[in-house]
């Protein structure tokens, strides 16, 4: 069974996030580890998911919030040949999460790169850290599909958003993309789309 790395947002993902119930109940899921989720630095967060794509050979990726963001790093990168596709939830905007969260973050600028593999952008009508017009823009340079899950904050805990089964559903969609590209290794997956998140 494929590896599903969980790579989660600034501060971690505290026991009644989405993100810990996923790995639950998802034995082949494992947490990308990093040495500061208070004050989280690129370079090195970055090197721990590239090792632990090295390690399982292929994985894929489901993130929230800052790790997203990290996630979408890896375009241009030898790693990123190791993914099989990303869930990407809730990605923030390093503009707004510095004057948020000031001192806390040294992410540099947002990467624009188009995502060598397939992925699925999931955000919403209100995220306080990242607008419906920067998550639409974000999706088209990416090449990423867009589900905008409706008024549901920044899909976290505080959103109301611990069990998610909507996130298992849209999972199956990414596995069920991914091996269909697979099939058809000439053709590119589809740009960016806004679809409303059933």
């Amino acid at each position: 069974m494929t590896p599903v790395l969980i790579v989660p947002g600034l501060f971690g993902s505290e026991e009644a996030h989405w993100q810990s119930a996923w790995l639950k109940d998802h034995p082949e899921s494992r947490l990308v580890r990093q040495e500061n989720w208070d004050r989280p630095r690129v370079t090195e967060w970055l090197d721990a998911l590239e090792a632990e794509l090295e390690r399982a050979g292929e994985a894929y990726i489901v993130a929230h919030s800052l790790g997203s963001v990290l996630a979408a790093r890896l375009a241009g990168r030898p790693a990123a040949r190791r993914v099989k596709g990303a869930l990407l939830v809730a990605p923030c905007d390093l503009d707004v999460t510095d004057k948020l969260h000031p001192g806390s973050i040294g992410f540099g600028t947002m990467p624009t790169e188009r995502l060598p593999f397939p992925s699925i952008l999931v955000g919403s009508l209100n995220d306080h850290y990242m607008s419906l017009e920067r998550l639409t823009y974000f999706a088209r340079l990416w090449g990423s599909d867009l589900r905008n899950a409706g008024l549901a904050g920044h899909i976290n805990v505080a959103s109301g958003y611990g069990r998610w089964p909507g996130g298992y559903r849209l999972f199956d969609i990414l596995k069920h993309k991914t091996r269909h590209l697979e099939k058809i290794p000439q053709r590119k997956h589809s740009p960016g789309r806004e679809v409303p998140l059933a």
